[in-house]
């Protein structure tokens, strides 16, 4: 009798590279000054001249701000280390967990440790040629999303034998990931606040110009943002909005009980507005005298939603007159997130039949 030889390729887990920006390594000075020099050395972050850049970071930003922001660190950090480390580990092990032993998740951060290029490599020792990258950043920035995808094709295609990679795109509409945000906002609310402000990460207005394919829209009207067209599909502001649309839908809000805005700015270059830190102190006069704010563009819970929001604008806004300040917690480990994010990695990484 002739033998069958099976010619199926033995079948490795497809890999799942979790991404996300990155801590230093403690809430110091010095651990935060290597943090911001990698940081902000990248030119999809600071985008002028290499000189320019470095004369900014050297003279500039690194001789003040590393200590002012490990003090802030110093407010958030755990006993497990910082905020948005543990809750990225946790979501990266309940993840695998959910998705089981068909794929193998691992945790890169694009600045710091650990890194894209260590969990690239450790796929490749264990003999996994399929990888699914997925940036944890719903709407798309060439600084965040842009950045973190670059490193992971770069460090990969070094490889003697390159792997297949594939990639989430922006869920920033994703209705899983939006209903999760809802669900997470419903559950913070002890009472119906008189505004919910959608605080996202702000960035540079040359940044939205840049990715404005047509030379035109962006930016040139109030409300050149308020839908999604094919001319301003991939703008992150625009994706913002989209995504506040969304949650507020899943509240039940109209328009006059959301506002959104744009936080975390840096240097005296124009930024996306409106500005949260100037938003935030002006609502009481409006009449506004419970705030609920939540932060849509981080799925884990870092400095700039604990620290910033959390603490910062609660502050300033109970000092200016307001009475209740609810802050959001992220979606970090929830289930529903977690479901979520499963159903995407399912979705652009599907297991061979």
């Amino acid at each position: 009798m002739t033998a069958i030889v099976s010619s199926a390729r033995p079948r490795a887990p497809i890999g799942v590279l979790v991404m996300n920006v990155g801590s230093p390594e403690a809430p110091e000075p010095g651990p935060v000054r290597t943090y911001l020099r990698e940081f902000l050395s990248d030119p999809r972050v600071i985008d002028i001249h290499p000189l320019a850049r470095g004369l900014l970071l050297e003279l500039v930003i690194l001789p003040t701000r590393p200590r002012a922001s490990a003090e802030a660190y110093r407010k958030v950090w755990t006993s497990e280390g910082s905020p948005l480390l543990v809750n990225s580990r946790r979501f990266a092990s309940e993840l695998g967990r959910l998705l089981g032993p068909e794929y193998r998740v691992a945790l890169g951060m694009r600045y710091g440790q650990p890194s894209i290029s260590a969990a690239l490599d450790a796929f490749a020792a264990e003999g996994i040629d399929r990888v699914l990258l997925f940036p944890l950043y719903p709407q798309y920035a060439s600084s965040s999303t842009g950045t973190a995808l670059e490193a992971a094709m770069a460090h990969a295609g070094k490889a003697e034998t390159v792997a297949s990679l594939t990639a989430v795109p922006a869920f920033y509409d994703d209705p899983a990931f939006v209903g999760a945000f809802a669900e997470r906002c419903r559950a913070a609310f002890e009472t119906p606040p008189d505004l919910v402000l959608f605080s996202f990460h702000g960035l540079p207005e040359r940044h939205m110009r840049k990715g404005d394919t047509s030379g035109a829209h962006c930016l040139a009207s109030a409300t050149c943002c308020d839908r999604l067209e094919t001319v301003n599909r991939n703008c992150y502001r625009a994706q913002c909005y989209a995504t506040a649309r969304g949650i507020a839908h899943g509240l039940g809000l109209d328009a006059a009980r959301y506002e959104v805005s744009f936080q975390s700015r840096l240097g005296r270059t124009p930024w996306i507005k409106p500005y949260t830190d100037e938003v935030v102190p002006g609502l009481p006069a409006r009449g506004v005298k419970h705030l609920a704010v939540a932060c849509p563009a981080f799925v884990a819970d870092c400095l700039e939603t604990l620290e910033e929001v959390g603490m910062r604008l609660r502050h300033d806004f109970l000092r200016a007159g307001g009475e209740t300040f609810t802050f959001v917690p992220s979606l970090n480990a929830e289930p529903s997130w977690i479901a979520a994010a499963a159903a995407l990695v399912r979705r652009f990484a599907p297991v061979e039949s």
